[in-house]
C-alpha cells in the first residue's frame, strides 16, 4: 500500500526568485529553479515549495519540523539575519524560543509575511 504524501504547496508572493532564495539561504533547502511560472524550492525527497507571483495574498502559516541541530543551525542564520523571532504565533517578535513538548521551537515571519515555524518535537494531542 502506498503512503500519501504531500508533493508540493504553492506560497504567494510577491517577488518568487528572492522569496525561493530566502527560504533556501535560511532552511538550506535546494533551488530547484523555474517551472512554468513558478519558483521551485526542493524540501525534501518529496514535497517543494513552488513560489508563484501575486499581489494580494493572505499570510499564511508554514511549519518545518527539524532536528536539534538544523535548529541550532537555521536559529543562528536567522539571528544573523537581524529577523524577530518569538516563542508563539501571536508572539512571534518577542526574541524567545519555546520549549514545547520536550522540543525547542520558534516562530518568524518571511519577506512576504508568511509565518513560519520551525520545532524539534511533534505536538502531543
Amino acid at each position: 500500500m502506498m503512503t500519501i504524501t504531500l508533493n508540493h504547496t504553492i506560497v504567494p508572493c510577491f517577488n518568487n526568485v528572492e522569496s525561493a532564495k530566502f527560504y533556501c539561504r535560511l532552511f538550506g533547502f535546494e533551488y530547484a529553479g523555474e517551472f512554468s511560472h513558478f519558483v521551485v524550492v526542493r524540501v525534501n525527497d518529496t514535497l517543494s515549495l513552488d513560489f508563484d507571483n501575486r499581489e494580494k495574498f493572505d499570510s499564511n502559516h508554514y511549519a518545518f519540523k527539524v532536528s536539534e541541530q538544523e535548529f541550532d543551525e537555521i536559529f543562528e542564520r536567522i539571528q544573523i539575519e537581524n529577523i524577530k523571532y518569538g516563542s508563539g504565533p501571536g508572539e512571534a517578535d518577542n526574541m524567545s524560543i519555546n520549549h514545547n513538548f520536550g522540543g525547542r521551537g520558534v516562530y518568524f515571519r518571511d519577506p512576504n509575511g508568511h509565518l513560519l515555524e520551525m520545532l524539534t518535537a511533534d505536538y502531543v494531542l
